[in-house]
Formats: C-alpha cells, structure tokens, sequence
C-alpha cells in the first residue's frame, strides 16, 4: 500500500533527486519511492565524508524497481544533459550540495562548482527538456543578522562564508530563470537538520560518537548558540509539498524552536548514557551564535509546519547510532 503523501497538486511520476544519497536526499528519495514515484537519482558520491555511508543510503533505494541511479557530478554539464536527455524528468528537487560552512572557507572553489554552477547546468537543463519544476535546496546560513525569528524577506546579502555566499548565487540564478523561461521554482532554506543517518561532519553525530567513545566533544564557542534544529522526516515532507505550483517562492523550513547547543549536548548524554567531556574552541568567524526560522510562509503556502520535538528527535536519532553501531565503527571519520 502506498503511503499518502502531499503530491496532490503534482502529478508529475518522474523526479530527479540530485544528491541522491546525501542525507537528505536519501530520505526526500525514500518518501517519493513510498509515495510510488519513479525517482531519476544523481550524485557524485564525493569523499567530503566516507562514501561508505552514502552507499549505506544508496543501497536502500535501489532495492526499489522505481528508481535509477546515475554516478554524476552536477558540476559536469555534459553528463548532466546526458540524464535529461535519456529520462522523461517532470521536475528536479536539487539536494546536490557542498555543505560545511568551515570547509568552504578552506576550499571555495568547489563549493562554487557545485553549488552554483551545478544549479545553473540543473536550470538549462530544465529549459531546454522543458522541465518546468525545480526546487532548490538553500540554506539559513544566508541570515547574518541577529533580528529573528528569519523571515524570507530578511537580509541575505552579507554572507559569511563562501557555503552561504554560493548558496545566495544558486538563489539569484533560480530567479533569472524564473523570469526569462518561466520555470515555477520553489526555494527551500534549511535550519539545523538533524536525524538518522545524518552527516558525520554534523556536530550531532560528531558529539554522538565521542561521548559514546568516552572522548571529550569539540565544542566551538561556550556552547551558548542557539540553533533551529529541524529532524529530517519534517524537512522530506516539506520539500516534498513544495514540488506544488507556486511560481517563484523562497520558503524557510525550520523547528521554529530554537535550542542552547549545551541542552541538546545534555539531551546526547543522557540518552547516551554517558558523562559528557568537552573541549573548547574558539567561535570560528564564519559561524553564527544563532538561528531561528519564521514558517508562517510555509505553512500558509504549503500546510507545513514540523511535528518532532527535538528530545524525541534525538532519541530516534541515538537509537539509529545503535542499531547501526558496526557500520559506523568502520567509517573514516574526519575530526
């Protein structure tokens, strides 16, 4: 039986999913597959982290007959033409990304590769085999005030690091082609996603790991910061709602809650187990202390809103660690 899912004003059956076996990817991929959508998946399965949990993902999808795997770079137009031209694609959900705000910083250039000339090879792709849907993953690394809650409409133009700043040119295009071609494009920024299976470069699974090994976590600042944690199942859902018409939207999707970072270090602990250590560094210059999302647009424009409270969320999030304890044992994993 397949699950209901927010699709009823898309009626496309085929989705390309870039970054298909990242994490969010592999769950936005995973719920189009429940929902009986034939997804087109692309990634480049880059070593930014051990390519071994990303096979971990790949493997459950494609134990599904609806979804087809291409090992490509967005980066690379030719390849990227290549899947259009051999898949009918009714709409693109863009989740290919170099992610980090502190990597960008050491490597900028191919965050620019990916990040903004990978979405502008997706667009003329979309143009050209008249593919009129597209969502773009962005981030809330782009508000670098302090005024919050964010609101969509808040400044975005001072970003601090080359992730948000490649990020915010990957937004621009999107709206270039929105106006010159008419492409509906639904712009989703991301706070603090969290959950099973998540990134190892996260401070989540970083802290997770550590406390669990009885070695001290690497904490960046006082531990004061506040982040807008949002678990991955709300954040499928809702860029999953988003492949709906709408025209040009950019659309926060965030816990709308935000919490201290030593609570939920406390939150690790206990449901670790463990006593935790800590060792300080300096508050890194491109980090911000703090994040919190405005959602009323998205729950206005496409009835979301999140439904996980975060010390179930991290429950779920250390019970998936466990059960999965072997495999992550032998990941490489970058300090």
């Amino acid at each position: 039986m397949k699950k209901r899912l927010p699709l009823t004003s898309f009626k496309g059956k085929n989705i390309a999913v870039t970054g298909c076996a990242g994490f969010i990817g592999w769950k936005v991929s995973q719920l189009l597959l429940e929902a009986n959508k034939t997804v087109i998946g692309i990634d480049n399965m880059n070593d930014y982290y051990d390519p071994a949990l990303k096979r971990w993902r790949l493997k459950s999808l494609k134990a599904s007959q609806n979804f087809k795997f291409f090992k490509a770079d967005i980066g690379d137009y030719k390849k990227v033409k290549k899947v259009f031209k051999d898949n009918r694609i009714d709409a693109v959900i863009n989740l290919a990304a170099r992610a980090g705000v502190r990597a960008s910083v050491e490597d900028p250039w191919v965050y620019l590769q990916t990040n903004t000339q990978g979405t502008l090879n997706l667009l003329e792709c979309c143009k050209d085999y008249k593919v009129k849907k597209f969502v773009l993953a962005s981030t809330s690394s782009l508000y670098a005030s302090l005024d919050m809650p964010f609101k969509e409409s808040s400044r975005t133009d001072t970003p601090l690091a080359p992730y948000s700043s490649t990020k915010k040119g990957a937004e621009a295009i999107c709206h270039a082609y929105h106006y010159l071609y008419g492409l509906d494009i639904s712009i989703l920024r991301y706070f603090t996603v969290y959950g099973p299976a998540g990134r190892p470069d996260m401070s989540i699974f970083k802290f997770m790991k550590n406390i669990d090994e009885g070695r001290p976590i690497p904490l960046y600042g006082d531990g004061s910061q506040t982040r807008d944690f949002t678990y991955i199942d709300d954040i499928a859902v809702g860029t999953i709602k988003a492949l709906r018409p709408l025209g040009y939207e950019i659309i926060n999707l965030g816990g709308d809650h935000p919490y201290v970072l030593n609570d939920v270090i406390h939150m690790l602990g206990k449901h670790l187990g463990k006593k935790v250590k800590v060792k300080r560094f300096k508050l890194h210059p491109a980090d911000v202390t703090a994040t919190w999302a405005h959602i009323d647009k998205a729950k206005k424009l496409l009835g979301w809103k999140p439904t996980m409270p975060l010390e179930k969320g991290i429950e779920k999030t250390v019970r998936w660690f466990f059960d999965n304890k072997n495999m992550l044992q032998k990941l490489n994993w970058k300090e």
